[in-house]
Parts: C-alpha cells; structure tokens; sequence
C-alpha cells in the first residue's frame, strides 16, 4: 500500500523545507523532493578544501525582525559576516554601497558637501538634457540611474554590471527596474541596512539538515516527469518551481534568466582579500567573483588554511534544461505572471510559494518571515 501525506513539497529550497519544518511542528506529515542531487536549492554549500563553498551564488542571511533572526539562531548559529562588497573597473577599486569611501576614490573628495555637489551637477546635466529633448519622465533604465546618481557612477559601476546582468541595453530596459540608488554620505561599506545579518557556522546545507530533520525527502526526483504518481501521494501539494510550467504554459511562458557558475580552488591562502568583488566592466564576461573562506574565516585566521575556493559568475539567458534563477520583472512577464498568480489563487489543494512559484524576487529572510507566519493546516 501507498504511504500517503498531509502535504507533498515540490522543490527543497528555502521555502519547500520551511514549509517542512513548520508542517512538521505541526503534526503533519510531508514528503520533499527536490530535481537536483541535493536539498537546499539555491543556498546549497558544499564543503570543498575545508570551506563552505555556495554553489550558487553568495548567500547573505540579513533581517531586522528579531523573530526571523531568532528562529534561524534557535536552529543553527550565525557568524557575524557583514557583507561588504568591493567593485571592481578596470584597474581600479571602488567600496559599495556607494558611499564617502566611493566618492573619495572616484573623484577625491574630503567631504560630503563636495561630493553632493558633484552628483547634484551631474543630475542637472542630464535633467537639462531631458527637458531641452521634451522628456517629464524617465523613458528607460539609463535615464532612470543618470537622475539619481549622475554620469560618473553610473558610467563605472552601475551601466556594465546591470547589462552584464540583464543581458540587454541599459537604454532597453523599463526605467522601474531602478527605483532608488541609495546614496551615503558617510564612510560605511555595509551593504545592508539591517540590523541582523550573517552566515551559518558550518554552511547553509546545515540549515537545511536542520529544518528536514525527521522529515522524509527525495532527490533527483522530477515531479513533472510522473505528475499523477506525485499528486496521488498527498491532499496538499506545495510548489516551489515555475508556475507557468505547473500550468503546462497555458497562458504563456515567462521569462527568467540563468547563472552559470565557473569554480576554482587556487593554491594560495587569499584571492581577492574580500568574499565578493563586482566586475562593472562590460568587457569582463562575469559579474561576480566569490572567495568563499571569506563568509566564516575572518582576519589572520583566513590564512589557517592554505588554499581557497573562487566562483565566477556569469549570467545568461534561460533556456528549458536550464536552472532560472531571476525573474525578468518587465510590463510584458509583471502581466502574465499576474494571471498566473490568479490561476494559482483558484487551484484548489496546491500552495504556490517562492520566487519562481510567485514569480517574485524574494530575499532568504522575507521567505523565512512569511512562512513562520503562515497557518498550517
């Protein structure tokens, strides 16, 4: 006879094993399979010369709800890695998020006076230019960037990466991609403002053992390859996969775009000095270089070890076959997906959630927050 469950999760990412773990607490039954070799989706670590390597992408845990960062706490603990990210134009160096480190090594500048008046020049500049061409609005991402930052942050560190990213014109992209670029007036290179920010001691695959604990779960398992064996299994299915291939594409296909990801162990104690360094050069085909010893190793001790793991980064357009990592939140996907979500509203017995179920950009901790505070049934 066929066990049966209260709830089958399709997909083992951040959303499917929270849901586990709640269902769990709750005296539920479920069953979590997962596509890939492994559980985690996209924070997935790998352990690779001693260190925890994150397969796809850096992963940086950071909250202000003291419940969110208390729970995750309450399963495993949490370094005090702060993400402080560097970029990287040609031969130069520049501190992120833009701030007085940027601005004195872009243009020299002491003090935040001077390097307001800067941007507010530039600003102008291109707010004449608009209004000499008839223009209210910003028609696109350039135009968009230039009125909030002006020519020269845009020109090095934002234009390059964002194509780079998006794999189009920054003059092709909507304006609304871009609604704010937060600027600094103060020497602080901590890329979040939240309270809380940090990375699991021992990687996130920990967390993940930790949420599945006593909860049955699969891998290399393809729901779409047997769908009606799947379904049979369970009264409640939760998806965490693309939402317009659950519905068979009946009302169109969306549009996601890829990460391909190029690993690198070096022999050598320290790369790049720093866990995440952005390539704003057009001309350089990845955006991002990972040096992962950096997220748990911290000063003098980053030299314990005698070799290092590097990933680079290169975006890509998705193809079927491949994994989506980002939505393309343009007019065209922002209205279909908002039919498919209606679709989703109505489908009796399935709990859509996720990014690609919702088809929305979430963070880890939004995830986490959302369905701590979701009622299980």
């Amino acid at each position: 006879m066929t066990k049966r469950y209260d709830y089958l999760i399709v997909g083992a990412g951040l959303f499917g094993c929270m849901f586990a773990y709640r269902a769990k607490q709750a005296g539920r039954t479920c069953l979590v399979i997962d596509r890939r070799p492994h559980l985690g989706g996209n924070i997935y670590t790998e352990r690779i010369e001693g260190i925890n390597v994150h397969k796809y992408g850096a992963h940086i845990f950071h909250t202000s709800s003291p419940q969110v960062w208390q729970f995750v706490n309450s399963l495993v603990e949490f370094n005090r890695y702060t993400n402080s990210p560097i970029a990287v134009f040609g031969d130069k160096h520049y501190n992120l998020p833009f701030n007085m480190n940027t601005f004195y090594q872009m243009w020299g500048v002491l003090t935040p006076a001077d390097a307001q008046r800067i941007i507010d020049e530039q600003r102008r500049e291109v707010a004449d230019r608009l209004r000499r061409e008839g223009v209210s609005e910003p028609r696109n991402l350039e135009e968009q960037a230039l009125m909030l930052v002006g020519r020269d942050i845009y020109e090095t560190l934002i234009k390059g990466y964002t194509e780079k990213q998006w794999g189009r014109q920054c003059t092709d992209l909507p304006a609304f991609i871009i609604k704010r670029l937060p600027l600094r007036f103060v020497h602080d290179n901590n890329y979040f403002n939240d309270k809380y920010q940090g990375i699991p001691v021992g990687g996130y695959s920990l967390f993940i053992d930790k949420l599945l604990q006593g909860i049955e779960t699969r891998t290399s398992a393809d729901f779409f390859e047997d769908r009606a064996y799947w379904e049979g299994l369970a009264d409640t299915v939760v998806f965490t996969g693309q939402v317009d291939e659950f519905f068979d594409y009946r009302l169109g296909r969306l549009d996601y775009r890829t990460l391909r990801f190029e690993h690198e162990v070096l022999p050598v104690p320290n790369y790049q000095g720093n866990a995440v360094m952005n390539f704003t050069d057009r001309q350089v085909p990845y955006t991002r270089i990972i040096e992962h010893k950096h997220f748990e190793l911290f000063g003098q001790s980053v030299y314990d070890l005698p070799s290092t793991v590097i990933t680079r980064e290169y975006p890509a357009e998705w193809e079927q076959g491949l994994e989506p990592f980002y939505t393309v939140n343009d007019d065209k996907n922002n209205r279909l997906a908002e039919q498919y979500r209606d679709l989703s509203a109505h489908t009796p017995h399935v709990i859509f959630g996720g990014r690609l179920a919702e088809y929305r950009y979430y963070d880890m901790a939004p995830i986490v927050e959302k369905v701590l505070n979701m009622t299980i049934l």
